[in-house]
Parts: structure tokens; C-alpha cells; sequence
């Protein structure tokens, strides 16, 4: 007998190749997106940009009159997300228009994954020269060519599934990249299997730091120098568990020779920020939690429209990214906040990885596409997380009535 967990992973790849994908409460058919996501479409589709292994779709921006040598961010929508939802969210071309750099958003097809998640935890998908990550490299190469594009200024951000195939286009590609940012994601080569991957998200079997700085190494033979790198948590997130924040930072200090204790601790508003400074005092790592915050991406500061796992929370992560970065200012208001010293946060718990057994096997949706417990509820449009309120909805638990229902399973 083959595993629950494969039973119900083509029961769901079913769904994905009938076009059905699910959403508040029900299956709905391909094509329906929000007339709000068609009217505030700003992206153009790049149509050739190589073999393109993963069979993504490329969508970019320009801003208008956009100089040549302008730098390039690449942005990685969540599970169940579109590129121009996540756009028209986010605030990303309207910031490009305000400091002038151009965008690419790579984009899921539900042929390659049900719920538009990024394949970050299949090995095929998620290493150097092959399947999705092949497929993004193409296309930054391709967009150079419509427009010359800066190649030391190429940055990298996404949100959850997206976060975590940012994880891995970092590690893939460090030599390509200036900078990264990571929004609810989880740290590189943290899981191949779909158990590992919810097991991973729950903060559960994780690796040590030498287990993650080895995997960091062995995905390229890059030398330097390294992207710099922001993480944005919620420390209210069900789904991502906090502590895979901790992670990110873990793999990446390494390479950048730096310690456990950062260089700077502040509150800000109700956001904590440690950063660590390099030698020559440059912040290479920022990481910031966002107090009492969900899954998804924080907004604020005028910029962005709140939705689902787009959340509200009076901080703009999109500018504050390109703060970091440093291709915009931040405002005048969040850049006067006082900072004051704050209490470090506890250590990540570090457990060694644990063998996964079929009644441990997680449901048949892609990682990041459902909540991390046996709680959480699967609802909305975003990376299929719960917003206070939503019923409670067992994707495993509803698989498994249908399959009784049908005489498949006692």
C-alpha cells in the first residue's frame, strides 16, 4: 500500500490538472481572478527567456523612461498569488516608479503546482541549473537584454513559498545577487520531501547551524563576496513558524564571518530589528520581527494595498526592503522613530532532524499553501493562511472523509 500522504498528493495534483484550485470555502475554476487583480495589472510578459526548465511565465516592469544601468528586483509571489496580484499589493512598481528601477516577477503555473507555490522543497526545482531556479536565472538574463540592467545591482525577494525559493535562488545563484530579502520563508535546503517541508514550516526537526552552513556551501562553489540579506517575521505566524527566521540568519552569518550576537539590537514601532554589521560597518544581515503580525507580507506607510496576507500593520516591508538595500529612502516619519536597546530573543531551538513516518506524513497541498498545524484553516486568496475569524478547515482531514466516503480508506 502506498503512503496517505502520496495518496492524497495525486489527489490534489487531480484537482490542479482539472484547473480547480481552492479558495474560501470552495473550488473554483482557472481564470478567476479578482476584477480588482486585472484592473491594476501594470506587468508586461517577457515571452522568450530561454529553455525554461520549470515552465514558469515571466512578467516585468519598466518604469517610464527608465535609465539604462538601473537595478533589477526580482519579486516571488506566495501560493495561490499571481504576480500582478502580489504587485498591485505589495506597492513594488510604485516604488519603482519613485526611485527608478525595473521589476521581474516570475510567475507558478498551476500545471507545475496546484496552488501556484513555488517548488522550493523538490530537488529538481531548487538547485543550481535546473527546474524553477534555472528557469528565474533565464529570465534576469533575458531581461538584461531588453534593457541594460545594472548586474552588480540585482536583488531578490519573496513571500512564504515565494520566501523560500528566494532561500533558494540565493544560495543557488549568490554570485548574481547584491541582495535578497526573505518574508515568512525558510532558511535554504531545509527539506526535499513534502513531510520534511511541513515539518520545516512548523519549526520541527530542524538542522543545526553547521548542518545549515553546510548547506549553504555545497550549493555552489562561490566564494564571495555574499548577498546581503533582510528577514521580515510575523511573531504571531501559525504557519511559518518565527524561529525559521532564526535559521535564515543562522546560514547566512556564516558566510558573512560574523557572530551569534548582532551588532545592533532596536524597537522600532512594533518592529524589533537586530542587524549585523560587517568589518567595514556595512548592515549585511537585518533581520526584523514584526510583533503580534500573521502570515504575510507587512504594509504600511502609504504604500501597498492590504488583502489577504497582505497585512496592515503600519511598516512597509517593500520600502523598508529597499532601504536595506539601498535604493530608496525611508520615510521621514519611520526614520525618526528613537531606538532603543531591546532584550535578545531567545535562540532558536536546534534539533536534529527526525525520521518521518507515513502517519506523519503532511498533507497532499504544497508546503507554505496550508497552515502548519493540525488546527489551521485554509481560506482566502493569499498564501492560504488563516485571518482571525475564519472557520476551522482540515485540508487532511477533508481528503480523508472523501476517500472513506468513497470506500478508499477505513
Amino acid at each position: 500500500m502506498r503512503k496517505m500522504s502520496d495518496m492524497m498528493a495525486d489527489f490534489a495534483s487531480f484537482g490542479g490538472r482539472q484547473g480547480a484550485f481552492f479558495r474560501d470555502g470552495a473550488f473554483l475554476r482557472d481564470g478567476a481572478y479578482s476584477r480588482e487583480t486585472e484592473s491594476s495589472d501594470r506587468l508586461a510578459v517577457l515571452a522568450d527567456f530561454g529553455s525554461n526548465p520549470g515552465a514558469l511565465t515571466a512578467r516585468f516592469y519598466l518604469p517610464p523612461d527608465l535609465p539604462p544601468g538601473a537595478p533589477l528586483v526580482v519579486v516571488l509571489h506566495g501560493c495561490t498569488q499571481n504576480a500582478a496580484g502580489y504587485d498591485h499589493r505589495a506597492g513594488w512598481s510604485t516604488l519603482a516608479d519613485e526611485a527608478g528601477f525595473a521589476l521581474l516577477y516570475p510567475e507558478q503555473s498551476r500545471l507545475n503546482n496546484p496552488n501556484l507555490c513555488f517548488n522550493w522543497f523538490r530537488p529538481g526545482d531548487a538547485r543550481r541549473d535546473a527546474g524553477e531556479a534555472l528557469s528565474i536565472r533565464q529570465m534576469i538574463d533575458a531581461l538584461g537584454q531588453v534593457h541594460a540592467i545594472d548586474s552588480a545591482r540585482v536583488f531578490i525577494t519573496g513571500l512564504s513559498a515565494g520566501g523560500a525559493m528566494t532561500s533558494v535562488m540565493l544560495a543557488a545563484y549568490p554570485e548574481v545577487f547584491a541582495g535578497g530579502a526573505i518574508i515568512a520563508g525558510l532558511a535554504y535546503g531545509c527539506a526535499s520531501t513534502v513531510p520534511e517541508a511541513f515539518d520545516c514550516m512548523r519549526g520541527q526537526g530542524a538542522a543545526s547551524d553547521e548542518e545549515l552552513w553546510a548547506l549553504l556551501r555545497e550549493a555552489s562553489d562561490h566564494g564571495g563576496p555574499w548577498p546581503r540579506i533582510a528577514i521580515w517575521q510575523g511573531s504571531a505566524d501559525h504557519t511559518v513558524a518565527p524561529s525559521n527566521a532564526e535559521d535564515i540568519a543562522a546560514q547566512w552569518r556564516h558566510v558573512h564571518h560574523l557572530g551569534e550576537t548582532p551588532t545592533r539590537e532596536e524597537m522600532l514601532g512594533v518592529r524589533a530589528r537586530r542587524t549585523w554589521c560587517n568589518g567595514a560597518g556595512e548592515a549585511v544581515i537585518e533581520l526584523n520581527t514584526v510583533a503580534s503580525m500573521g502570515h504575510g507580507t507587512p504594509l504600511g506607510d502609504g504604500l501597498g494595498v492590504p488583502g489577504p496576507y497582505m497585512l496592515d500593520v503600519g511598516i512597509s516591508s517593500t520600502r523598508e526592503i529597499a532601504r536595506f538595500w539601498g535604493l530608496a529612502d525611508a520615510p521621514q516619519t519611520r526614520a525618526a522613530l528613537p531606538a532603543r536597546p531591546v532584550a535578545p530573543l531567545a535562540p532558536a531551538a536546534r534539533r536534529r532532524p527526525r525520521a518521518v513516518t507515513g502517519q506523519d506524513a503532511a498533507p497532499a497541498a504544497s508546503p507554505a499553501a496550508v497552515p502548519a498545524t493540525s488546527r489551521a484553516k485554509t481560506y482566502g486568496t493569499g498564501p492560504a493562511l488563516q485571518p482571525p475569524g475564519a472557520d476551522a478547515f482540515s485540508v487532511k482531514k477533508t481528503i480523508e472523509d472523501a476517500l472513506r466516503a468513497a470506500g478508499l480508506m477505513r
